[in-house]
């Protein structure tokens, strides 16, 4: 079904130049001279590249109907964080494994038992999207020093997963927080 290039949306995948893609980044680009355009960072699902590509305003796209399935992720076959990563459908029972290539950075954010959208187009597994907040346990950070009082100050701190994020100086080691599976940023306690 074709859409518009002003329609498209970050995580949506079409066919361009006869492949599949999905579209990583937009942004829509109206010069001081010239027609308006969409600039589109789209990843291609076979070969993995990553290019950005200008198209016209006006232009129609082939988009692809992608299965989105709900699937719990259950643990990392490799037990370092590298992959094959195990997500089961709830309903059928069904496991399939994901490359950590294939996740990138959205590894850091997977925790046992976390319901996530498997993204499936004709039987492989393109992605995944997770809930816009994760609740993480703290497993490593600095104690909050005597008389801090400043309120925008953050800390490093490090999660059950190994990623690093910057939380208030009150966090200390063992407590549960709520962390942006898009951004990294702190969002409060859980």
């Amino acid at each position: 079904m074709p859409i518009k290039a002003t329609d498209l949306k970050r995580g949506q995948a079409l066919l361009w130049d006869g492949q599949l893609h999905v579209v990583i980044d937009t942004d829509h680009v109206k010069p001081g001279k010239g027609p308006a355009y969409v600039q589109a960072k789209m990843k291609n699902v076979d070969t993995g590249t990553i290019k950005t590509n200008r198209i016209n305003s006006s232009d129609k796209l082939e988009d692809v109907s992608i299965d989105r399935r709900s699937m719990q992720y259950l643990y990392d076959g490799s037990g370092h964080g590298k992959g094959p990563f195990v997500f089961m459908d709830g309903e059928s029972f069904e496991q399939i494994e994901l490359d950590g290539d294939l996740l990138g950075d959205k590894t850091n954010w997977l925790v046992e038992n976390l319901d996530c959208t498997v993204m499936i187009f004709d039987g492989r597994a393109l992605g995944v999207d997770l809930p816009a907040a994760v609740e993480m346990t703290i497993t490593d950070t600095a104690p909050q020093p005597k008389g801090a009082t400043a309120t925008n100050q953050l800390k490093e701190a490090t999660v059950e997963t190994g990623a690093r994020v910057r939380v208030p100086p009150f966090i200390d080691i063992g407590q549960r927080v709520r962390i942006n599976s898009e951004t990294g940023e702190y969002l409060g306690k859980a």
